[in-house]
């Protein structure tokens, strides 16, 4: 099927059946889409018997069951467990003989953000040397190594970094999406890696959910055009003699099944619809990733029909493994098992029980999982026939990806080379895709492509700055706290339109902020979505930036100045962006295009001889929004009323049919929350995380654990992944924790509303001088509260909520805390939320908000 069949068959809604059937001799029933997931019916419901490329050979199968004829019932354990890098040592391998390990997002050796190639073989050659040492009788079955290279190897410093899989849907290209496996795959092997947490295969249906940008499309179409042909770049063809050799590593198809339909967005919630609804939306990646030969299937933190995926049995042994066929492994996520009723981290037969075959085990305490595991197989908790067929599934994937005779990391060919880490022929292949993924949404006056010898103003905050443009998972976990130079070899969006216009006898001028001297022909300005991954950018609305009108007001400036305004919009989802849309002559979605900035500029300039260089070729895989509170908003659904519909995208040659009337209305609904969030996770845009020293040293929160000179700040979890953030205090003198806000943000709506503050908290460590909750709104502008006695009748007591009432604040009720300004500039709030002492002192905080009458009838800290 080409591309332009496959963009007619999205349009028309018409062939997931078809698909379906063609791996499945028992015809579905079920319509190509939903608009709305159909209420749960009591009915069986047939899922396709696939056929894998890779094919169950008997001398392997004959292999495994000689060497588990000789395996310990320890050692069986040990191939279930996954520990992270971070908590485990060689001689740990040894001793719990663990069948393998991973590093999570941001996780390097040594806990170094620039660990070299070298540092990553070293310690993969220590693990592995450990897991084939066969002292003492140990039978030394190889250990495996996974990461998540989600768009490139993410975690490595000099990586190519792909556009993440929303702007790649928009590519309507499978087969780019396979030179984009092989890329990654080259660049994994570099480290001596064996093991890809990718492809994701998601088919995001809400698209505040923070994980959209995993997702190639709302409709499954695109996702199984697309998961199978990952698959073969990532491992190679199934049957084919470069089939998982050292060019190549294991993929894993994430996450099992319906991450993407999550309830409201929110990340880990329950996955809407019946069976067959699953089956038909969420199913399609799999079915495709499954014909390839994936070996490996990633379990969902998500339920269906109330129960978690880690632990559901129907789901993962009888529909994966029995009517699909699947013959591989699965493995979990990130302690996925100990949100299943009664289990724990470290106690959880149940996910074992339901057809999951190895634990990810993040924690410190990974050994507890192994010896209640090992206890729960003797006692026969966990049934020989279940442990052997896990442990069956694991050999039979390490086998097929050769470990047993590929040798230490360090031996295989790609180890160690730096000519591979973003190797020029793999950054061809991103910039291609960069280029292929732009969506022109508005071009007025057919303002674009532009004529690059001409005088061109840059401005925005992602204009030069690689960070922003990669987005989550690059280089850090949520992508935050990079600069430029964490990017070796990369390219920004500025960087790239220079290059083309100095080439072409013109002049481009970078300025965030718009200023000049020279007034330019032409500006564009790039601006967008700041970084973000799991969790973390979960949003309640699809407005941008809804309490921010920075990036709009920039916008109007040039254009009032009569200048012609292009804008670049960096995004991980389709957003409300009307107002900004109306501020722009042109206006195009890049997405997150990675770390190939040069790609843009290759589109929106012509050639020096005036002909088009590269037309717009991409068209949304993603619904977009006309209304903030449009969500969810899909393809098929009733009443179906987008701003743009899928598959929309201009070409050169289209007349732009959009003005610049479009409703700017939207955030008023924001304005009117009865909730304003400043951290949840992470802090809430446009609110920023920082800390300041008694030497005045002011330090942004930029990684996962930042110091001043008399405090430390720790990313750390509460209830998921990094969702706080601990605070302690050495006593070198006054040290400041705040949230804080470059530009004033007005409270008076709040002022009047019988508002608190409201926030949790755990003090581990009382305070050993005053404390105080500050809210500041400038250099000489400042209201404390002693929260001195609160804090220290808290300590030890575990996590706690305290609620303040903006009323507490000295003269709030007049300007905050000053008398003579007027009321209205002193509700210009800058810092809503702030800690200092000179003491020691060590509390962890999350869920900072402030909330509408929620300080009614509360009595002030004492």
């Amino acid at each position: 099927m080409n591309n332009k069949s496959i963009m007619r068959s999205l349009v028309s809604g018409a062939v997931l059946l078809s698909l379906i059937s063609a791996c499945d001799s028992k015809k579905t029933e079920a319509p190509a889409t939903a608009a709305t997931p159909p209420a749960s019916v009591p009915a069986k419901v047939e899922w396709p018997a696939i056929t894998s490329a890779v094919k169950k050979d008997p001398a392997v199968e004959a292999r495994i069951t000689e060497l588990m004829s000789r395996m310990t019932l320890e050692e069986k354990i040990g191939q279930l467990i996954q520990p992270e890098i971070k908590f485990l040592t060689p001689e740990d391998i040894k001793q719990y003989h663990v069948g393998s390990v991973l590093n999570g997002g941001g996780s390097t050796p040594g806990s170094n953000k620039y660990a070299t190639m070298q540092d990553w073989i070293k310690l993969a050659d220590s693990f592995y040397n450990a897991s084939v040492d066969k002292s003492n009788g140990r039978i030394g079955i190889p250990i495996m190594w996974g990461t998540d290279a989600v768009h490139g190897l993410g975690n490595v410093v000099g990586a190519t970094l792909f556009p993440h899989n929303i702007g790649l849907g928009a590519t309507n290209n499978p087969e780019l999406l396979k030179q984009i496996g092989w890329a990654t795959a080259r660049e994994i092997a570099v480290t001596g890696l064996d093991w890809d947490f990718s492809p994701t295969v998601a088919v995001a249906r809400d698209d505040r959910w923070g994980r959209t940008y995993e997702s190639w499309s709302e409709d499954p179409q695109i996702v199984r055009s697309f998961a199978g042909k990952m698959v073969e770049g990532l491992q190679g063809e199934g049957g084919a003699k470069d089939f998982l050799n050292n060019d190549h590593v294991i993929a894993t198809s994430k996450h099992f099944i319906g991450d993407g339909g999550t309830l409201n967005g929110v990340d880990r919630g329950p996955t809407q619809g019946d069976e067959a609804f699953v089956r038909d939306i969420h199913g399609a990646g799999y079915f495709s990733a499954i014909e390839s030969g994936v070996q490996v299937v990633m379990a969902s933190f998500t339920s269906w029909d109330g129960t978690r995926m880690h632990g559901h049995k129907h789901l993962l042994t009888d529909v994966l493994k029995g009517q699909m066929g699947f013959d591989g492994l699965v493995v979990g996520d990130w302690s996925g098992h100990s949100f299943i009723p009664g289990c724990t981290a470290v106690n959880c037969s149940a996910s074992l029980m339901a057809g999951l075959d190895i634990y990810m085990v993040p924690e410190p305490n990974w050994k507890d999982l192994y010896n209640n595991l090992l206890a729960q197989a003797k006692s026969g908790e966990v049934t020989a026939e279940r442990l052997d067929d896990a442990v069956r599934r694991i050999l039979r994937v390490k086998i097929r990806a050769g470990l047993f005779e590929k040798g230490a990391p360090s031996t295989r060919s790609l180890a160690g080379k730096k000519e591979v880490l973003g190797a020029p022929e793999h950054r061809a292949v991103a910039r291609q895709a960069v280029r292929e993924s732009l969506v022109l949404l508005k071009n007025k006056n057919n303002l674009l492509p532009l004529a690059p010898k001409q005088k061109v103003l840059v401005a925005g905050d992602g204009a030069d700055n690689i960070g922003k443009q990669a987005g989550g998972w690059s280089v850090t976990w949520q992508g935050t706290g990079n600069v430029n130079s964490d990017f070796p070899g990369a390219t920004s969006i500025f960087a790239g339109i220079n290059q083309a216009v100095t080439a072409a006898g013109g002049k481009a001028t970078l300025s965030v902020d718009g200023s000049f001297k020279d007034k330019p022909d032409v500006a564009i300005v790039v601006f967008g979505e700041d970084p973000y991954a799991e969790m973390q950018g979960d949003v309640g609305s699809m407005a941008y930036k809804p309490r921010s009108t920075a990036d709009w007001d920039l916008l109007k400036k040039l254009r009032s100045q009569g200048i012609p305004v292009v804008s670049l919009f960096i995004t991980g989802r389709p957003l409300w962006v009307n107002r900004e849309i109306n501020a722009s002559d042109a206006f195009v979605s890049i997405w997150q295009p990675g770390t190939e900035g040069a790609g843009i500029a290759d589109v929106i300039f012509k050639k020096a001889d005036g002909s088009i260089n590269y037309d717009m070729k991409g068209r949304l895989s993603f619904s977009w929004p006309k209304l903030p509170d449009q969500t969810p908003l899909n393809r098929g659904d009733k009443n179906y009323d987008p701003l743009f519909a899928y598959g929309y995208g201009m070409s050169y040659a289209d007349k732009n049919t959009l003005g610049d009337d479009l409703s700017e209305e939207g955030p008023k609904a924001a304005e009117a929350l009865a909730e304003m969030e400043i951290f949840n996770r992470r802090p809430i845009d446009p609110w920023q995380l920082e800390i300041i020293g008694f030497q005045n040293d002011v330090v942004p929160m930029n990684s996962n654990t930042v110091k001043a000179s008399s405090l430390t700040i720790q990313a750390v979890d509460r209830e998921v992944q990094e969702d706080a953030r601990r605070v302690q205090w050495n006593g070198a003198g006054n040290g400041q924790v705040a949230l804080s806000v470059g530009n004033r943000q007005d409270f008076i709506n709040y002022v009047k509303t019988d508002s608190a503050l409201v926030f949790d908290i755990k003090v581990d460590a009382a305070p050993s001088a005053t404390t105080f909750l500050r809210l500041g709104c400038g250099s000489y502008c400042a209201s404390d509260i002693d929260l001195t006695e609160n804090f220290k009748g808290a300590t030890g007591k575990g996590w706690q909520t305290l609620t303040v009432p903006l009323s507490c604040y000295p003269n709030s009720g007049a300007n905050f805390g000053v008398a003579q300004p007027p009321s209205e500039f002193w509700t210009q709030v800058l810092q809503p939320f702030s800690l200092i002492t000179k003491g020691t002192l060590d509390v962890t905080f999350a869920k900072v908000r402030v909330v509408k009458g929620a300080g009614k009838g509360v009595a002030c800290p004492k």
